[in-house]
């Protein structure tokens, strides 16, 4: 079946290069079997998935002249093994040589002849343990018609539910004059959205108001955000390189919820001032100028209830808002960071519609790389000179949850770097935790690996003054 991408969806297929690939990335950690964890056995479970996700089956095809916006077309030739790789460390692999793996593969662009997803099984990780690295291009996961793969791949019992046999047989792809006639046919039939579609290509854009309604937003939310201004001047932004470095952060979930409960917030507004506080001190680190009306300016996209919530239905979340939230790196005092920034999220419309952790649950899988990348799709739509950097937060399942009949132990997002753009963070709670994913640039943070220190500093800041 030919599908015309939609216009968002084109705009990230075209708009990014081999410095800023689009995609949403995934590291997960699982817990190995006393059987192990086959090779095999992955790429059956994914198989038995993929009719869940029918896009990992398909593929872009350009049509001539860029009269048009591309199509999705089946893969005649889709080869799984192709798309799900092993890759191993030196065992007893550590978490340094893990996270370097992962930032070569993040830096690497996916291959745009074949369907725009990747999965790699890591072998020889310490402690009894693999990894499981998953990236999908951004205009793959639409989040509402087209989910992540590891959104649904994930199960809640150890035990992976049955599902019936999977025969899929590919349609006839067109050729190029196939496409380009049902181009024609198309200016013939609507001539004002082709002329649209083909501007949209010629200046590589989303700003129309229809791709912005496909994204779920309100146009007044996107008003508000871009009314903003240009963001501060920070050494977060510098011409981004091919290379990433990758680092990674834990937390107990319980201490953001004392914070939250001591000074009446929300833990979204403690994970910002967790961040902020980091990077006032690797600011500080840096011998940057840092007073105290110092900002760094944050794209923090919120994941909220649809107006016309149906529970009942499992899908608890179908909108992701714009969210520009200023992080106070110049105030010395982190309670204080803590109530400005609860400020400025209880002023946002859409502040009494956020999810929750618990909430999230009521969805079907695992949700979190889904809203990733919802939250990246929303935060591109936007110039990146209104932001310094961008910071998703997913709330997950509190339960064990398992893949392959694995436990999963740990989850981190791995979010693209955007234009001059030198770091981005992906927070995700699971099972009690909270899993922060770190992604930089190498050459402008080559320090990123005193991040997670400096987040958990400025955690033990608002823990210490919650319990005083």
């Amino acid at each position: 079946m030919v599908t015309r991408l939609s216009a968002s969806d084109a705009s990230f297929f075209r708009l990014e290069n081999s410095s800023t690939p689009m995609y949403v990335g995934t590291l997960q950690i699982v817990r190995k079997p006393r059987n192990g964890l086959s090779y095999e056995t992955l790429l059956h479970t994914v198989e038995q998935r993929l009719p869940q996700i029918p896009r990992y089956r398909q593929k872009v095809r350009e049509v001539r002249f860029g009269l048009a916006r591309p199509v999705w077309v089946d893969d005649r030739d889709f080869d799984i093994t192709y798309h799900i790789r092993r890759s191993a460390l030196p065992s007893p692999g550590s978490d340094a040589q893990l996270h370097e793996l992962i930032a070569r593969l993040a830096a690497r662009p996916l291959d745009k002849s074949r369907p725009l997803w990747e999965m790699y099984l890591v072998e020889g990780l310490a402690k009894n343990r693999l990894a499981i690295y998953t990236k999908s291009h951004q205009a793959l996961v639409n989040g509402m018609t087209a989910l992540e793969i590891c959104h649904v791949i994930a199960d809640r019992t150890q035990k992976p539910p049955q599902f019936g046999e999977d025969i899929w047989i590919p349609a006839r792809e067109p050729s190029d004059n196939q496409l380009l006639l049902g181009a024609v046919g198309e200016w013939i039939t609507r001539p004002t959205a082709q002329a649209a579609a083909l501007r949209s290509a010629v200046t590589e854009t989303v700003t129309n108001t229809g791709e912005l309604l496909d994204l779920g937003r309100r146009v007044a939310d996107v008003a508000r955000t871009v009314a903003r201004g240009t963001a501060p001047s920070s050494p977060l932004n510098a011409t981004v390189s091919r290379n990433r470095r990758f680092s990674v952060a834990s937390a107990d979930l319980d201490h953001f919820r004392l914070v939250k409960t001591r000074y009446d917030c929300d833990i979204n507004d403690v994970v910002l001032a967790v961040v902020a506080g980091a990077l006032r001190n690797w600011l500080l680190s840096r011998a940057e100028p840092v007073t105290a009306t110092s900002r760094v300016r944050a794209m923090a996209p919120m994941s909220v209830y649809a107006e016309d919530l149906d529970s009942s239905a499992g899908q608890a979340v179908n909108d992701v808002a714009p969210f520009l939230v200023d992080l106070p790196v110049g105030e010395a005092n982190p309670v204080v960071r803590l109530s400005q920034i609860a400020h400025a999220t209880e002023s946002h419309p859409t502040a009494s519609s956020l999810v929750d952790a618990r909430s999230i649950v009521t969805l079907s899988g695992f949700a979190p790389p889904t809203l990733h990348a919802m939250g990246i799709r929303v935060a591109t739509s936007f110039s990146a000179r209104l932001f310094n950097l961008l910071i998703t937060n997913a709330p997950g399942a509190q339960k064990q949850m398992y893949i392959a009949g694995t436990k999963l132990l740990e989850t981190y997002a791995v979010p693209p770097l955007l234009h001059n753009q030198a770091l981005a963070i992906g927070v995700t709670s699971y099972n009690g935790m909270l899993y922060f994913g770190i992604n930089a640039d190498r050459d402008a943070m080559s320090d990123v690996e005193m991040v997670p220190s400096l987040m958990q500093e400025a955690l033990d800041e608002l823990v210490d003054a919650a319990r005083s």
